[in-house]
């Protein structure tokens, strides 16, 4: 028989771990981690149209990439890269006081995931940056784990449940404490990947980078799954201290 304090803990755990799910899955399908936003310039509308086909067409370059975000207010999230450009259907936009203005976005492929980076981006020649290599790998990877994890939890939860057993939720509150830390691996790693591109290919003057509300979904997931395993982890353990006090007294 179940204490009702530890059956709540278990419910209120598995809530806030649907949360941290959601959360998590929606940062990672989403490309609003980092967004810049440039002054307003005037552009000529082939100069657009060849940053727009370059961008959405054009060799997978990171330098390339980088300069038409900064230049046409790009996001950039763990899977995609996107651009505010003018929608097509306005062919002389240029001439407009307020155009209008659509985002068209590219998909990192897997590939294009483990490519190397550069200390010095667009030098396909020069040194690789182990580091920022490593960084943007273990951002996409990262999050993948924790989900995972998360799954894997949800498995092992079932299992307990049809063996009626209450042994197994230690091991659900460990899986979600390794997978909050993966939810913070992964916003440390991007974080700490667009300060280095930065720093080898910093934005023009006037243009200004800011987190995206992305970034903090998989920031919010992160405290939201470890409080799930800390729930997970007390009721598991006050069960057996319990069980074990109970078994104690029936022997005595």
């Amino acid at each position: 028989m179940v204490d009702n304090r530890y059956a709540t803990a278990l419910v209120i755990g598995s809530v806030l771990s649907l949360l941290a799910t959601v959360y998590l899955s929606v940062a990672v399908g989403t490309q609003h981690w980092y967004q810049y936003n440039c002054p307003p310039v005037r552009h000529e509308g082939s100069n657009v149209s060849e940053l727009r086909e370059e961008f959405m067409n054009g060799e997978f370059d990171e330098k390339t990439y980088s300069d038409t975000m900064f230049r046409l207010n790009g996001t950039l999230g763990l899977w995609w890269r996107c651009i505010l450009v003018p929608s097509p259907s306005q062919s002389h936009w240029f001439k407009e006081p307020d155009p209008k203005l659509e985002i068209q976005c590219v998909s990192f492929t897997l590939p294009q995931q483990f490519f190397p980076k550069y200390k010095h981006p667009g030098n396909h020649n020069g040194e690789e940056d182990l580091l920022r290599t490593y960084l943007w790998r273990s951002q996409f990877l990262l999050p993948l784990v924790s989900l995972a994890l998360v799954f894997l939890s949800g498995l092992v939860g079932v299992c307990a449940c049809l063996c009626r057993s209450f042994t197994p939720t230690l091991g659900v509150g460990v899986l979600h404490l390794l997978a909050g830390l993966c939810s913070l691996g992964t916003v440390c790693c991007f974080l700490a990947g667009v300060d280095l591109l930065h720093r080898y290919s910093p934005p023009p003057e006037g243009v200004e980078g800011s987190l995206g509300w992305s970034l903090y979904l998989a920031l919010i997931s992160f405290p939201l799954q470890m409080m799930a395993a800390a729930l997970f982890l007390w009721a598991a353990r006050s069960h057996r201290k319990n069980y074990t006090r109970m078994t104690a007294y029936r022997v005595a």
